[in-house]
């Protein structure tokens, strides 16, 4: 029996431990190289996109594991189905349980991890990423001028058509919004430019947008009135906005222990605390899904009893986006406390982990 578990164990091991550096690599991946190209292009350090991503891989790896779990047991399993070697196992009277029970037990370490990962390291990183990209923001201003991307900034909207070097700018379009008769976010005034220059003053944290040959048109009067300037200069004091971002924490860096403490208080001064238990009830419900994933996959995957690959990928690709896109809908419902979100968000759990613990009884059964 134990050179069995071994067999099985080794197997798993290989194939969870390929899953997990494919799947951590293509999800950080696509974002890492997005960040390198902007990051090259407009002269900013290295060190920050990868900091910023060395953040993101704790939260990166609560999604990454269940999967690898599941895509691990989908093929270690098809394939031992497909082979008879269970129903051989079975013939020499070795129960299901004791086949799988080394999946079991790393399946249970794996949830410890995930909510080890969840609930005290991957919230405080996330922090320090946006921290990161806050610190890149005032180091490198001007970086915030992308072409294609809007920027707000108090009551006016950005927009750059293109972009030389880290300095110049051309077609670039800013609106104005305000109340227009009685009516709230109207445009107000829309000017439009031919070029631009991006000018930093890092000692006093300002920016100056200087544009040339600029058009003018003025909306709250009727009919718009239009004129000409040469040159306009809008100063954006970049270092009074980050200055005043809001100091507390966001439930989303909080620790455990920080978001029960918060929960305690809002509940003590009567204060609605549905986003705050949401938050909460969600990081559980994600560190949970190996062992969802691990009860679901290993009937699905016996039963299934195929050899190919591609079978039992595309199979753990269903049962993970089902999984994740459940509890990623059921969090989106926080604006509605009255449907309690915070107990909606247990239903891809329960259904998974009942439903293939059934499964799991009724093939010991036969």
């Amino acid at each position: 029996m134990r050179i069995i578990n071994f067999y099985i164990l080794k197997s798993f091991l290989v194939t969870f431990g390929m899953a997990i550096g494919l799947l951590t690599f293509f999800m950080m991946g696509a974002n890492v190289a997005k960040d390198l190209n902007k990051f090259v292009t407009q002269g900013l350090p290295l060190s920050s996109v990868f900091e910023f991503a060395i953040c993101l891989i704790p939260i990166a790896l609560t999604f990454t594991i269940p999967w690898a779990v599941l895509v691990a047991i989908m093929l270690i399993f098809g394939r031992l189905s497909a082979d008879s070697e269970i129903t051989a196992m079975r013939a020499c009277g070795i129960s299901v349980l004791q086949i799988v029970s080394p999946i079991m037990i790393v399946s249970f370490l794996m949830m410890i991890l995930c909510l080890y990962l969840q609930v005290q390291v991957g919230p405080p990183l996330l922090g320090t990423a946006r921290q990161v990209a806050a610190k890149t923001a005032i180091d490198h201003p001007s970086a915030m001028f992308e072409p294609g991307v809007r920027i707000r900034y108090k009551d006016s909207i950005i927009y750059i058509d293109d972009k030389e070097g880290e300095n110049v700018i051309k077609d670039i379009q800013i609106f104005t919004v305000g109340e227009h008769k009685g009516e709230k976010d109207k445009v107000i005034r829309d000017i439009t430019a031919s070029h631009g220059k991006l000018l930093v003053d890092k000692n006093l944290k300002t920016l100056t947008i200087a544009l040339f040959d600029c058009n003018i048109v003025d909306k709250k009067s009727n009919p718009p009135v239009r004129a000409f300037n040469k040159k306009i200069e809008f100063i954006i004091d970049y270092g009074t906005e980050m200055n005043s971002l809001e100091i507390g924490k966001r439930d989303k860096y909080m620790t455990l222990k920080e978001l029960l403490g918060y929960i305690k208080i809002e509940k003590k001064f009567k204060r609605e605390t549905c986003d705050l238990e949401v938050e909460l009830n969600q990081r559980i419900a994600f560190a949970l899904a190996p062992i969802a994933f691990m009860l679901l996959g290993l009937p699905l995957a016996i039963r299934t009893s195929r050899r190919e690959t591609s079978v039992g990928l595309f199979l753990s690709v269903v049962l993970a986006g089902i999984f994740f896109l459940s509890i990623i809908l059921c969090e989106s419902l926080t604006s509605f406390p009255k449907l309690y979100p915070q107990y909606l968000l247990w239903i891809p759990n329960l259904f998974y982990q009942l439903g293939g613990a059934y499964m799991i009884y009724k093939i010991a059964k036969h």
